[in-house]
């Protein structure tokens, strides 16, 4: 039989059976479940979270190309690499250092973005207009000072003078605290202090002798400072953070004796610390970290998230401690 094709019974009838196959297809893909795409556990090294206009971004040591950068509203669903650069927010070329890209620190000071981070074992501060980059330097050089030089963590006073404190490699990893120029291009010369060195039992665990005290962070509360800081060795599974109080920017400082306060025996992983402390946007403080790999691999080192919190002891320095239960690991989608 030929059909006509200027027949409307003819179209009628091609229309309905391609209406019902519309309605199968979509009744079909009612019927299929929500497939959850998976996660990637995100390995950055020496983290640190800032937190901007309702934003967190993630930077860590991943890469001897620069550093990559993670964002999240909401510290748990993360998205990246997101850095203005392939993913980076600071590639190798638009600033100091072509290796050993280490341990950044992001901050807003005046408008402008910065980041302080460990290239070549010496320390460099680059700028940019955006916590995604790219983070450059006009002049590309390290900041002042001898010898080698890592883990930078700049902390403005009350007062607004500002402070670099870092580690130097000498008779093991030392902490030191140097004033900074205004404009942060460099430090003050001869202003350089020594605050602490790995001297405590839980320090050096391995009883090396190049003991190990770095990853500072520092903030003020009431009439105090506090220095977050960990130590022994990355690669020793009771690497572990602690902290210690001062009256003044520049020490002395006191070490508490309830260190460490995170550690493999609370968080029930090895090698906890070299992170970073910040508020989220509840006002909450959170700790993040890395950890080792697993029980019998170090690297690629994991990176976790802690909430922190601080007891009032009436005109004492603060306890702080960490919420074990409340650790997790990160994973980006």
């Amino acid at each position: 039989m030929i059909i006509q094709p200027n027949s409307n019974k003819t179209i009628l009838v091609l229309l309905i059976l391609l209406l019902s196959v519309i309605v199968i297809s979509w009744k079909i893909a009612e019927r299929k479940p929500n497939i959850k795409m998976p996660t990637e556990q995100l390995c950055l090294a020496d983290p640190t979270i800032f937190y901007d206009r309702g934003m967190y971004y993630l930077y860590g040591t991943s890469s001897d190309e620069g550093f990559l950068v993670y964002q999240s509203e909401d510290l748990k669903s993360w998205s990246g690499p997101v850095g203005k650069k392939n993913g980076f927010a600071l590639a190798k070329g638009d600033a100091y250092g072509d290796k050993g890209f280490w341990a950044p620190q992001v901050f807003k000071y005046k408008n402008t973005y910065y980041m302080a981070y460990t290239a070549n074992e010496q320390i460099a501060i680059a700028q940019s207009t955006s916590p995604l980059g790219p983070f450059t330097q006009e002049q590309i050089k390290p900041v002042s000072g001898s010898g080698k030089q890592i883990d930078p963590f700049v902390f403005f006073d009350t007062d607004g003078k500002p402070y670099l404190y870092h580690v130097k490699l000498q008779e093991g990893n030392r902490i030191f605290v140097t004033e900074m120029q205004a404009d942060l291009q460099d430090v003050m010369p001869g202003k350089s202090q020594e605050c602490i060195s790995g001297t405590m039992n839980w320090e050096n665990t391995a009883h090396t002798s190049w003991p190990v005290t770095e990853g500072p962070t520092v903030f003020k509360k009431g009439e105090y400072y506090y220095l977050m800081y960990s130590a022994n060795d990355f690669r020793n599974i009771d690497y572990a953070v602690g902290y210690a109080t001062s009256l003044t920017p520049k020490g002395p400082w006191t070490k508490f004796e309830g260190s460490p306060i995170i550690s493999r025996k609370n968080l029930k992983h090895n090698g906890t610390g070299h992170g970073d402390l910040f508020k989220d946007k509840n006002g909450v403080y959170n700790y993040v970290m890395h950890t080792h790999n697993s029980d019998t691999q170090v690297s690629p080192r994991k990176t976790g998230i802690v909430k922190i919190s601080m007891t009032d002891k009436k005109g004492k320095p603060l306890v702080i401690s960490a919420d074990s239960s409340s650790f997790h690991f990160i994973s980006a989608d």
